[in-house]
C-alpha cells in the first residue's frame, strides 16, 4: 500500500482520465476520487469492503480511504479532485465516512464530468463536482469516522486534520496517542511512503492554496493560518512543492 502524495497541493486540483481494463494496487490520498463505470465490470475494495460495479455504477471515495481497483474487462472514468473544490461538502462531513461508497449518478452528470478537464474554470469544476457530491449525499448514509477507524494510521491522519494549523509535531502526536515517538515515525513512513512531517507540510500547503484562492488574506496570513511559523519557511516549501512562488501563484489566480 502506498500514499499518492503527488495529488496534494493546488486548491483546484482536478485530474480526469478514461481507462480500459484497469487495475491499481491498494493506495490512498488526500483527495476525493470518483470512479464511474462506462461498460463491463470492476471490483473495488474500500477500507476492506468489496464492491462490484457495473455500467453506470459509481464510487465516491473519501480522502485517506484505502482503496484498490481490479478489472480485466471494463471502461471507466476516473476523477481525482481536491477537497477544496467542494469545501462546503468537505466541511459538513469532515468527521464522517459513508457506510457504502457506491452510488448511481444521473446520465447528464456523467456527461458533464466527461467534459471537464484540468483547464476548466473553477466555477465549472465546482458546479459538476458539487452536483455529483449532492447526488451521492442523497443516496448515502454516514458513520462517525473516529468510531469506525480504529487503525493507528487513520488516527494519525485525523490528528493532522485537527491540528495542522497549530502544534502538529510528531512529538505532540506521540503524547496525544500514547505511542513511542520513533515507532510512530517508522509506522507512518513504512505505510505511507513519506515522513509524517512531509505529509503535514503537504497538508498545510493545500490549505494555504485554498486560502489564497478563496479569501482576501495576505500571503503571510495564509501561511500562519495554515500552520507555518515563518514566511521564509512557507515560501521555501511552496516553491519546492508547486515549482512557483506564492506570489506567482496569486498572480496566476488573478490572470485566470
Amino acid at each position: 500500500m502506498f500514499y499518492q502524495y503527488n495529488h496534494l497541493g493546488s486548491a483546484d486540483y482536478l485530474k480526469i482520465e478514461k481507462n480500459e481494463n484497469f487495475s491499481f494496487p491498494p493506495h490512498l490520498h488526500q483527495c476525493f476520487e470518483i470512479i464511474i463505470i462506462l461498460s463491463g465490470q470492476m471490483k473495488i475494495t474500500v477500507d476492506g469492503k468489496q464492491f462490484v460495479l457495473e455500467k453506470n455504477d459509481a464510487m465516491l471515495i473519501f480522502p485517506n480511504q484505502i482503496h484498490e481497483l481490479e478489472s480485466t474487462n471494463s471502461k471507466h472514468i476516473l476523477c481525482i479532485f481536491s477537497t477544496k473544490l467542494v469545501q462546503a461538502y468537505t466541511t459538513k462531513f469532515s468527521d464522517k465516512i459513508p457506510k457504502s461508497n457506491k452510488f448511481c449518478p444521473d446520465k447528464y452528470l456523467i456527461e458533464s464530468l466527461e467534459k471537464l478537464d484540468a483547464n476548466s474554470s473553477s466555477t465549472d469544476k465546482k458546479g459538476v463536482l458539487y452536483s455529483l457530491c449532492g447526488q451521492f449525499d442523497r443516496q448515502s448514509e454516514y458513520i462517525d469516522k473516529k468510531t469506525d477507524r480504529g487503525d493507528l494510521l487513520y488516527k494519525m491522519f485525523d490528528f493532522v486534520e485537527e491540528n495542522f494549523n497549530k502544534d502538529c509535531s510528531l512529538l505532540n502526536l506521540s503524547k496525544n496517542l500514547g505511542y513511542d515517538y520513533s515507532y510512530l515515525s517508522r509506522h507512518f513512513k513504512k505505510i505511507v511512503g513519506i515522513s509524517f512531517n512531509s505529509y503535514t507540510t503537504h497538508y498545510r500547503l493545500s490549505h494555504a492554496c485554498y486560502l489564497m484562492e478563496n479569501t482576501q488574506q495576505t500571503i503571510l496570513q495564509c501561511a500562519y493560518n495554515s500552520g507555518f511559523t515563518s514566511l521564509r519557511n512557507f515560501n521555501r516549501c511552496f516553491k519546492e512543492r508547486l515549482k512557483i512562488t506564492p506570489t506567482q501563484y496569486l498572480e496566476n489566480l488573478k490572470a485566470n
